[in-house]
């Protein structure tokens, strides 16, 4: 069998603080490896080494002849879907069109990309497409889509770039990750379908269950380090593979700052939306919508990818323009009269991915986390010690002080989840939203995160607006149900109902 590469005695400095160690991993042509680890193990780094995105990559890793890491090898990844959503908001001239809308690259654009003119095979588009369920996103733009959408769209560009002349990797950074149950499906069966046919691939996974079933080797993570590696059959069954499953959190007794005790006798109306439409040029997101949120409630929404969750969040917590001149009233204020949208934002703590795209190189953690008292993406005011006080106490509470004076860009994603979510509570949001809050975590971490979400129902005044395509993870708290239900004509309608 013919080896595609091989990484050798590699240490790369990460940050100021940490050093990735691997004393010897190689791949051979047809094999489909899963790097298996905690947050923070190292999975992501060992990847970027491999792919020759790090700049001691010449040193420590050797490809085989005709292998040529920067066209052979293709990514799927949450980094990927920023870099590309960054360079498409980069790129936006919307504000100089007549219509005031840019679409920014195509969907058909991007997956094409991979391949030059003379070497398109329209055939697999349309297989991967139909495969895939992307056919009727090739004309949208790609900042316009979910991130289950996107997370498709780049499975398909990853395969559709095959190239018979030369071996291919692909790398899937948990390609199962905000995606609904059905695409979950579908992918599952296009990857191992297409990866049979010439490629090799390497999955970096945090959960046993989203081990993708073509996996032929494991190599497990830690604390930047391999600690076993080989046969999927063999490791799955030591004792290594189980420990780093059967962590279980602490989650703390007493949260931080939680001052403010829930007025449980009265019961008030918090959020409130009366025949509310949302459209994006001829696609109708939302219809009529009637809905109303009251202060005894925690609401999980649920759907497909696409259907209009995050159209309905962004109305609510004041980032969409299309609630202005529309029926929405929050906190018993309609909008529009007056309020300023820095008065909206105060009353609401925020995670998700797009916020989490938001955050580029140049802040610590202790600053993106106190920059939540003044809703700002990055530190511009002058903050005091009681803000930093509390700020250290959530990353306490979260089991990640040791992060502090780290570089927001130098953790790991999940990682950089929990700092938003200490981000989002340290001013005592009177709403908390959170949009997949659980993506990028280890099960380590989900138990932990889903904990403190009951906490903070229990000892503050928050309210919690849950989003999530996994039903039964969710906190205990939750006690209202809001799906988006597929029509038969096309579209969807929101059913309500209680948990």
């Amino acid at each position: 069998m013919t080896e595609l590469l091989q990484v050798n005695n590699a240490m790369c400095r990460i940050g100021r603080h940490k050093v990735l160690s691997i004393e010897s991993f190689r791949i051979e042509q047809g094999q489909h490896w899963c790097l298996f680890g905690p947050n923070g193990a190292g999975k992501t780094l060992l990847a970027n080494l491999i792919a020759a995105k790090r700049i001691e990559s010449g040193k420590y890793v050797t490809y085989c002849p005709n292998f040529v890491p920067v066209r052979d090898i293709h990514t799927v990844s949450f980094e990927e879907q920023q870099k590309l959503w960054q360079k498409d908001n980069r790129l936006d001239i919307s504000e100089y069109s007549e219509d005031a809308h840019d679409t920014g690259t195509q969907v058909i654009e991007l997956v094409r990309s991979t391949r030059a003119s003379g070497q398109q095979d329209s055939e697999l588009l349309e297989q991967l497409s139909s495969e895939l369920d992307i056919a009727h996103l090739h004309t949208k733009g790609i900042r316009f889509l979910s991130s289950g959408q996107i997370r498709k769209v780049l499975i398909a560009r990853a395969l559709y770039a095959f190239n018979p002349d030369s071996p291919q990797v692909v790398i899937l950074d948990d390609p199962l990750e905000s995606i609904d149950g059905d695409s979950q499906e579908r992918i599952k069966s296009c990857i191992d379908k297409y990866l049979h046919s010439g490629f090799s691939s390497i999955q970096l996974c945090r959960r046993k269950v989203d081990v993708l079933p073509g996996v032929s080797h494991i190599a497990l993570m830690q604390d930047l380090k391999i600690l076993q590696q080989g046969d999927r059959t063999k490791i799955e069954v030591g004792n290594t593979f189980r420990q780093l499953q059967n962590r279980i959190p602490k989650i703390p007794d007493q949260l931080p700052n939680s001052s403010i005790e829930p007025n449980k006798e009265k019961r008030e109306v918090l959020i409130e939306l009366l025949q509310i439409n949302a459209s994006y040029g001829p696609l109708v997101v939302l219809n009529n919508l009637n809905w109303a949120m009251y202060s005894d409630q925690h609401v999980q929404i649920e759907g497909p990818n696409g259907c209009g969750k995050s159209t309905l969040l962004s109305l609510i917590d004041g980032e969409n323009h299309k609630a202005y001149g529309q029926d929405v009233t929050l906190f018993g204020t309609k909008k529009g009269s007056g309020e300023t949208i820095w008065e909206v934002k105060a009353k609401f703590g925020v995670v998700s991915n797009e916020l989490h795209n938001k955050y580029v190189k140049g802040w610590k953690v202790i600053d993106v986390i106190v920059s939540g008292f003044f809703d700002s993406v990055g530190l511009y005011d002058d903050s005091g010690t009681q803000e930093i006080e509390i700020a250290k106490d959530w990353l306490g509470a979260l089991g990640i002080m040791g992060l502090e004076k780290y570089f927001y860009h130098e953790i790991s994603f999940g990682q950089q989840r929990l700092v938003l979510l200490a981000r989002a509570m340290v001013k005592q949001p009177r709403i908390l939203v959170l949009d997949e809050p659980c993506v990028g975590l280890d099960d380590f971490h989900r138990v932990l995160i889903l904990g403190v979400l009951d906490k903070i129902t229990e000892q503050t005044a928050t309210n919690i607006i849950y989003v999530s395509h996994i039903r039964d993870e969710k906190p205990q708290c939750i006690n209202r149900r809001l799906s988006f239900v597929s029509n038969n004509n096309g579209g969807f309608r929101i059913e309500e109902s209680v948990v």
